[in-house]
């Protein structure tokens, strides 16, 4: 397994250990000494994953403290474009967002520390999004901005999106907000 730095503080892609022979593949996702040598949680109580249509946009999705939580993420079928926004106040990449392709065939994960807004754009149909969170969901805690609310445009005219993603508040609204 190998860490890459991203343009945001805390968040991380990770490539993962991967072989194939005539049987298939395997890939390792997480290593529990591997993370706890690179300063990452490793404390993970919750699994679950989505399978999304093409052009599907899920987002931008959060909890709020103190149910707050560290994510790794990957893809075991198809394919995404990844996007983080950073919501902590006080970091020094406060409103920032950056984009990562996650697919079946780059074997990468995604480490999202607390206090990042977290979404997604599937790219083709029966997309499977894994998601390993370190505090279990609360509905309480369950938030998110409007995934076209910040900087970052997602090249898609007429996105497959929830009801609930659509009622989310702005970022705009979320930076008058005292949520982090």
């Amino acid at each position: 397994m190998k860490l890459i730095k991203t343009e945001l503080e805390g968040v991380f892609i990770i490539e993962n250990f991967y072989a194939s022979d005539d049987r298939g593949s395997f890939t390792k996702t997480y290593h529990n000494e591997f993370f706890a040598q690179n300063g990452l949680c490793s404390d993970f109580n919750e699994s679950y994953f989505s399978i999304s249509k093409k052009n599907v946009i899920r987002g931008m999705h959060f909890q709020l403290p103190p149910h707050d939580h560290e994510k790794l993420i990957y893809i075991a079928k198809g394919e995404v474009i990844d996007v983080i926004l950073d919501l902590r106040k006080t970091s020094n990449t406060f409103g920032n967002s950056i984009s990562i392709v996650l697919n079946d065939r780059n074997h990468r994960s995604v480490y999202i520390p607390k206090g990042l807004a977290h979404g997604f754009k599937s790219m083709v149909d029966n997309t499977i999004m894994i998601y390993n969170v370190s505090t279990v969901y609360n509905i309480e805690a369950d938030f998110g901005v409007h995934f076209d609310s910040f900087n970052f445009n997602w090249e898609l005219l007429e996105p497959i999106i929830s009801e609930r993603d659509r009622s989310l508040i702005t970022f705009e609204e979320f930076n008058k907000s005292n949520f982090f």
